[in-house]
Formats: structure tokens, C-alpha cells, sequence
């Protein structure tokens, strides 16, 4: 099975192809982490278009797309996430989404990733790798997370130890996958996980334009 990757929940856009075998091992043929800021719209295809092309691959080989849900930012979950369902669609094939925290680091450790507004997103992993709290949302100075840490390192200070510098990876998205891709008919939609409500918000009253 050929398997697409997207993630855009942190400021580093991941679009990587990989080989999954009937047993689940995963080679990860190609795979692109761009540094985004907010210009996830602009250059989510084109690393897809890029990884594909360095596989030595087309859209047309692909037998499924794995998303990363977040958390993370409002418009960066929206381009990932209808990336990945429009890529799906387009080929006919399954388009399956997990935490994007499941797939920072491995075995037992608590993964902390930036949510802006000085807090962490973060969640917490057993050895065997299976998330076992979260994912929330804090502030560093007010967090009670047990280590080891890993994800953003710029986090240690606030948090009161060190943090294992660990990002999203093509491997950790199909590994959290594993069982959706198993059996793609369980997966639900690719729904973005929000934590937090967004900034903007409708407003509640309105001025005339103009007066008599």
C-alpha cells in the first residue's frame, strides 16, 4: 500500500509517500518538512507534488491519505485537512486522519508542541506508545507534565525541563494510522481538532452606516 502523508497542526508543513506492507512495516520513500509560518495554503501542494516526484510516484499511485488533525492552528487545519480530503477524493481512495500529536516522538514520553498565545498542546504516551491523556491545551508555568518530554525545545525553560527536540514525521502519522488503515471502513471524517475557540468571532451588534 501506497500511502500519502499531510500535516500541517504545527508551523512545519509535512507531505511525505510511504510503503505500508500486509504486516505494517513502513519505508518511507520521500518526504518534505517546510518550514510554513501561516503559508500553509501556498506551499502544502507543491511539497506534495515535490515528495511524490522524488518517490518517483503520481497522485494516481496512492492508495490512501493519512491527515493530521491537530491540534493546531484554524487555517492551517483547514488546508491540511481539505488537502488531504480533496487528494482522497480525487483518486477514490480512503482518506483517514489521527491526532497529530500521536505521531511526535515514540514509546512513553509527553509531547509538547507550540499552541501560540504562550501556552503547549500537548499529550501523553505509554511505552507502548498509546496515548493515555490529552490532548489539551495550557500554559507552560501552570502544566504538570511528566517526562521524559519531547516536541518543541523553545518550551523547556517555562516548563521546568528539558524537552527532546521531536517533530511530526511520515512514519509517526502512519504509525498512528496503523489500525485505520487496517480497516479504512472504521475511519470517521476528517474533522480538524480545535481546542481553543478561533479569535475571530461574528459580532454581536451593528452601527448604521449612516445616520438621518
Amino acid at each position: 500500500m501506497l500511502v500519502l502523508a499531510l500535516d500541517t497542526a504545527t508551523p512545519t508543513l509535512v507531505a511525505g509517500v510511504a510503503r505500508r506492507s500486509e504486516g505494517g512495516d513502513v519505508e518511507v520513500l520521500a518526504e518534505r518538512a517546510v518550514p510554513s509560518g501561516n503559508r500553509h495554503a501556498e506551499l502544502l501542494v507543491p511539497a506534495v507534488r515535490e515528495a511524490l516526484a522524488e518517490a518517483g510516484l503520481a497522485l494516481a499511485d496512492v492508495h490512501a491519505v493519512v491527515a493530521g488533525l491537530g491540534p493546531g492552528p484554524f487555517t492551517g487545519l483547514r488546508v491540511g485537512v481539505v488537502t488531504a480530503a480533496a487528494l482522497a477524493d480525487a483518486r477514490g481512495v480512503p482518506a483517514v486522519g489521527v491526532c497529530s500529536l500521536d505521531a511526535v516522538g515514540s514509546g512513553a514520553r509527553t509531547v509538547v508542541t507550540d499552541a501560540r498565545r504562550k501556552e503547549v498542546y500537548w499529550a501523553a504516551y505509554d511505552a507502548d506508545g498509546a496515548r493515555v491523556d490529552g490532548p489539551g491545551v495550557v500554559r507552560p508555568e501552570d502544566a504538570r507534565l511528566t517526562g521524559p518530554l519531547a516536541g518543541d525545545p523553545r518550551f523547556a525553560e517555562r516548563l521546568g525541563s528539558p524537552v527532546e527536540p521531536a517533530e511530526v514525521t511520515t512514519a509517526g502519522l502512519l504509525r498512528a494510522a496503523a489500525t485505520l488503515l487496517d480497516d479504512p471502513s472504521s475511519a470517521g471524517p476528517l474533522v480538524p481538532l480545535y481546542l481553543r475557540r478561533p479569535d475571530a468571532v461574528p459580532p454581536t451588534s451593528f452601527k448604521p452606516v449612516t445616520t438621518p
